[in-house]
């Protein structure tokens, strides 16, 4: 991917607030196109209170209604809902972990992350959590073999 012409931009990840953009970022792109995704994105971020995670973990179903009524962000509760639900998984994986990062390096190679991270978080599937693990500086293979791999996967 990082050859790629369109690849996104790598992050420096200084915070779980930080993990929790990128994670939410892959979240809302789950069946949308990312045109649409990355102009909504400054108001998205304004609306998560620019992802704070203690406040989108502590966010409430009134909230979640009030944002599925704004139109700046993409209303899909569902997808709201797992916002919060994931940033409440990011603190508590931090904690049972030590830290964040040392959760994703507890699993052994770039497939086994993948499988965990589909379990512990809403919305997070195969394309979501490559493009999550790639920009947050995490290993990932190279885009082309990933995609021959999700391709025979599929085939099976």
């Amino acid at each position: 991917m990082p050859d790629e012409k369109g690849a996104p931009p790598q992050v420096q990840v200084q915070s779980l607030d930080d993990y929790l953009e990128v994670m939410s970022k892959a979240v809302f792109q789950s069946g949308m196109s990312w045109q649409v995704v990355n102009a909504k994105w400054p108001d998205t971020n304004e609306a998560f209170h620019g992802f704070e995670i203690g406040r989108v973990a502590a966010l409430t179903q009134e909230e979640l209604d009030e944002l599925a009524q704004d139109k700046r962000v993409i209303r899909n509760r569902r997808k709201l809902a797992a916002i919060t639900h994931n940033a409440q998984r990011i603190i508590e994986l931090d904690a049972e972990h030590g830290c964040f990062i040392d959760y994703l390096r507890s699993h052994g190679d770039f497939y086994d992350v993948v499988k965990d991270l589909k379990k512990q978080f809403k919305f997070l599937g195969d394309t979501g959590s490559y493009f999550f693990l790639y920009v947050i500086g995490e290993p990932v293979p190279p885009h082309d073999e990933w995609m021959c791999a999700q391709e025979r996967a599929k085939r099976r």
